[in-house]
C-alpha cells in the first residue's frame, strides 16, 4: 500500500502530496518540525514533543495550523492509514506557508503549512553491545538558536555526512571555546573521569531533547545524579563512558571517538543501566507527562 501523508487538510498518497513552490519552508527554511516515536500504538513522550513544538512555534512567531488536539488526532490518523501499529516514527513539519518571496513575514492571515508523515522503523534494540557505535568530532558551525527545532539543518547534514565519510555514526560538535555542545542529531552525555554523569545544561547552544528530558526523569530511580555542566573535548576523550540520546537513537553507547576507543572499548555499566531503564520507559514504564 502506498504511504499516506497529511498535507494541509488532505490525506494523500505520498507520491501525490505536494506543497506550493513558494512555500517558505522550501525558500527560507522558515519552519519547525518534530519527530515522535510510536511503540505498539503508544506515542512515546508525545506530551514533551508537542510542548517543544509549541515552544518552537512561539520562538519563530509561527501560528498553529490547527489546534493541538486536532494535531493529535491527525498524527493518529496518519499512523492508522499507514497501518503502522508496532514501531514507527511520525514526522510533523509546520512552515510559515506560501507567499511572495520576500524575507519579511508574509501578510497576516497567510495560512501556515502542515505536513505529517509516518514510516516504520526497526524494533527497539535488544542488545546494547550491538547497539554501540562510534563518533567523530568537529566544529559546531550552526546558528546561535539551536534550542529551536527548525528545519534549517544544513550544518547538521554536513556534520552527519562527515561522520559517515569517516565510517562513524555521529559528529560531536565543539564550540569556539573547545567545549562540546551536542551531536548533529542527538544530545551527548559522559561519565567523566571522576565517575560523574554529565550533559550540557539547556541553553541556546543545544536542542532540549525530549529523550534527554525523559532519561533525566529516570535517574533518581537508578540511584544516579546528573551534573548539567558543559565538558571540553579533552574531557570527552578522557571519559569513562559516553552515550547519545534522541528519539531515534534512544540511549546509544559510544565506544570509539575519532578512531580511538573509549576506555577499553566496552559498553560501561552506567550506560547499560540507562539503556535498560529507557527501554522500560518506551514500553510503558512511565507516563508520557512532561
Amino acid at each position: 500500500m502506498s504511504r499516506i501523508a497529511y498535507v494541509n487538510g488532505r490525506y494523500l498518497p505520498v507520491a501525490a502530496a505536494q506543497v506550493r513552490v513558494e512555500d517558505r519552508g522550501f525558500l527560507f527554511g522558515d519552519g519547525v518540525y518534530e519527530v515522535v516515536q510510536v511503540y505498539r500504538g503508544r506515542f512515546v513522550d508525545e506530551e514533551k514533543h508537542l510542548n517543544r513544538l509549541t515552544r518552537s512555534l512561539g520562538e519563530l512567531r509561527l501560528a498553529w495550523p490547527v489546534g493541538r488536539r486536532a494535531l493529535e488526532a491527525i498524527i493518529r490518523e496518519v499512523v492508522t492509514r499507514n497501518r503502522l501499529h508496532d514501531n514507527a516514527l511520525v514526522y510533523i513539519q509546520i512552515t510559515r506557508g506560501a507567499a511572495k518571496r520576500e524575507h519579511v513575514f508574509p501578510k497576516p492571515g497567510t495560512r501556515t503549512t502542515l505536513v505529517v508523515t509516518a514510516r516504520a522503523i526497526p524494533a527497539f534494540p535488544r542488545d546494547v553491545d550491538a547497539w554501540a557505535t562510534s563518533i567523530i568530532t568537529g566544529p559546531d558551525q550552526r546558528w546561535d538558536r539551536c534550542d529551536i527545532k527548525t528545519v534549517n539543518l544544513l550544518p547538521n547534514v554536513l556534520a552527519k555526512q562527515a561522520a559517515k565519510d569517516a565510517g562513524a555514526f555521529e559528529m560531536a560538535m565543539v564550540d569556539g571555546q573547545g567545549m562540546v555542545t551536542e551531536c548533529a542529531s542527538s544530545n551527548i552525555w559522559i561519565v567523566d573521569e571522576h565517575g560523574q554523569l554529565r550533559t550540557r545544561a539547556l541553553g541556546h547552544e543545544i536542542l532540549p531533547g525530549c529523550t534527554r528530558a525523559a532519561l533525566s526523569e529516570l535517574l533518581g530511580a537508578e540511584g544516579l545524579t546528573l551534573s548539567e555542566t558543559a565538558f571540553s573535548l579533552d574531557e570527552l576523550r578522557r571519559a569513562q563512558e559516553v552515550f547519545i540520546t534522541s528519539a531515534t537513537s534512544f540511549v546509544r553507547p559510544i565506544t570509539r571517538i575519532d578512531g580511538a576507543s573509549v576506555q577499553d572499548g566496552a559498553v560501561g555499566p552506567v550506560t547499560r543501566r540507562l539503556f535498560a531503564a529507557f527501554a522500560r520507559h518506551v514500553q510503558g514504564g512511565l507516563p508520557n507527562a512532561a
